[in-house]
């Protein structure tokens, strides 16, 4: 039954939207919840994200500055924590 969603997996994803909404203090209804904002709701789905990557942070470090003329160059590089 690829794609179908358990009844336990339904639960657990609800109580984990629930937890992410009220750490980032919005109140979530059981049902529907249509009356969100856009921010709002983009909210909790970043909590969500966050808090199942929390490891998968950037860090931009600045290695090199060169100065031609009034361009200057910046050379980035990226480090990914995974």
């Amino acid at each position: 039954m690829k794609g179908e969603m358990t009844q336990k997996g339904r639960e657990a994803l609800d109580r984990f939207k629930m937890e992410s909404a009220s750490e980032v203090g919005v109140t979530l209804n059981k049902g529907y919840n249509g009356d969100l904002t856009s921010r709002q709701a983009g909210s909790i789905g970043g909590q969500m994200v966050n808090m199942m990557s929390p490891e998968q942070q950037f860090e931009f470090i600045r290695s090199d500055v060169k100065s031609q003329e009034h361009v200057r160059i910046l050379t980035y590089g990226i480090q990914v924590g995974i």
